[in-house]
């Protein structure tokens, strides 16, 4: 019988598209259910192989498959399914550019969700560690460790051999991963001096005109620049920016982990307010591509029937997404005042995610004399993975590639929209300095 004859086909050319996430359904959080599920899929992923260069989720899972008596699933050991829950980051590439089984195929492959609600049934049976718990907690570390003397303090020791040594020995922190800094001086308060300058109102036919920031927790306590610069780039372009009063974490960090009963307060938090300034006319932008994804998918997909999630969705947007509709629209100033050169660009996996395009891209190479060499590779840090002493070597093996493609390209600047990507490429390359994010580069071509 052909694969037509039974409705079945090999692989789809239809987009991909998301089902609505039930994780409160008893099948969702029925053990055995789950079970049965992950040998599904897993039998399906074994016969296609086609994400085996993606994360170590798949090599995981297919070593320990070519290496049973078997050769089949059937001869793998259950605990080796958990080894390839713990190595997924919820990256969604193998469903945005891998797998031919997505819905709206019949076998209704969608891997992630599958991870989400593996990842959930551990966070149910308390099978998380205190490090995973508290490094999802990010809101609640920048909190501490930003205050003043504090900050000073916690960044002193984390840049000695004896303090990283002591964070592996403890949290299982790796002494060789990335691990940002903390400042007392907020990006929120050095966004809201800065702003506030424009004050015109120019809506475009997909742009109301004025925006509210949502500044992350990594913006306010650990890059405090990028929300200064989002403020000034914007103001520049005649953009009225509006600093969110109150925010609480997005909610990815604990959506990685699977404590989605906390992602449900955060949102129970942030959307009313988020929402209240949709309603007095302003779109919504974030520095970060995670919590951005947040509000456009992962929420909407978890409270579908929450009108004010969706209406957030609507109206939440990249910064570079909204500078290219501006500039669609003829209102994005291209008066230039320096030359950024050769750039070597990485595109991280939530933007990619988006399904916004190249927009970054688009954006810094309307600049003179400016050429964008593009990476769409995983960088490898993946939220807490890199810095995680189970996961840094594969960690490093993932971003190796595009490693190698910087330290190739000998660029004037390298940079990604995720910042914690941009420090964990930095941590593989040699004679180079840190990463510029986009929206600083931008700042400096404007000479703001």
């Amino acid at each position: 019988m052909s694969a037509s004859d039974t409705g079945i086909r090999e692989g789809s050319l239809l987009a991909p598209s998301r089902h609505p996430l039930d994780w409160r359904s008893a099948e969702f959080n029925d053990p055995a259910a789950l079970e049965k599920e992950l040998e599904r899929v897993f039998d399906i992923c074994h016969g296609c192989r086609r994400c085996f260069s993606l994360c170590n989720s798949f090599p995981t899972l297919f070593d320990a498959i070519d290496a049973s008596p078997t050769l089949e699933l059937d001869g793998v050991d259950k605990k080796v399914y958990w080894d390839v829950v713990d190595h997924c980051y919820l990256c969604d590439m193998c469903f945005m550019t891998k797998c031919p089984y997505v819905p709206p195929h019949p076998w209704n492959i969608d891997f992630p969700h599958l991870m989400l609600r593996a990842k959930h049934h551990q966070h149910r049976n308390d099978e998380h560690s205190f490090r995973d718990k508290l490094l999802s907690n990010t809101r609640g570390l920048g909190s501490i460790a930003g205050i003043p003397v504090v900050a000073e303090v916690v960044n002193a020791v984390n840049g000695t051999k004896a303090g990283r040594k002591l964070l592996e020995a403890t949290l299982g922190v790796d002494a060789t991963a990335p691990i940002p800094k903390f400042h007392s001086k907020t990006g929120s308060r050095r966004a809201r001096k800065v702003a506030g300058k424009a004050t015109e109102v120019t809506p475009s036919p997909e742009t109301r005109g004025k925006v509210a920031m949502f500044v992350t927790c990594y913006g306010d306590r650990n890059e405090p620049h990028m929300p200064e610069d989002l403020a000034v780039v914007f103001e520049h372009n005649g953009i009225p920016v509006k600093v969110v009063e109150k925010e609480k974490c997005c909610g990815m960090p604990k959506l990685e982990l699977g404590d989605l009963e906390t992602v449900e307060k955060y949102k129970n938090f942030n959307v009313p307010r988020l929402k209240a300034l949709v309603d007095k006319g302003y779109d919504i932008v974030a520095p970060i591509p995670s919590c951005v994804l947040m509000f456009k998918q992962e929420l909407p997909l978890m409270f579908p029937a929450d009108a004010d999630v969706q209406a957030v969705k609507e109206h939440i947007f990249d910064p570079f997404e909204y500078l290219m509709l501006r500039h669609k629209a003829g209102l994005l100033r291209t008066d230039f005042t320096a030359r950024l050169g050769k750039i070597s660009y990485h595109v991280p996996c939530h933007l990619r995610v988006q399904n916004i395009g190249l927009k970054t891209r688009d954006v810094l190479r309307l600049v003179p004399d400016t050429t964008i060499d593009v990476i769409e590779r995983c960088s490898g840090h993946n939220g807490t993975y890199a810095v995680k002493s189970r996961f840094r070597e594969a960690a490093v093996k993932i971003g190796r590639p595009v490693v190698q493609k910087v330290q190739a390209a000998k660029p004037d600047h390298y940079t990604s929209d995720c910042p914690m990507a941009g420090h964990q490429i930095e941590t593989g390359l040699e004679g180079m300095g840190p990463p510029e994010h986009p929206l600083r580069l931008l700042r400096l071509a404007y000479g703001i």
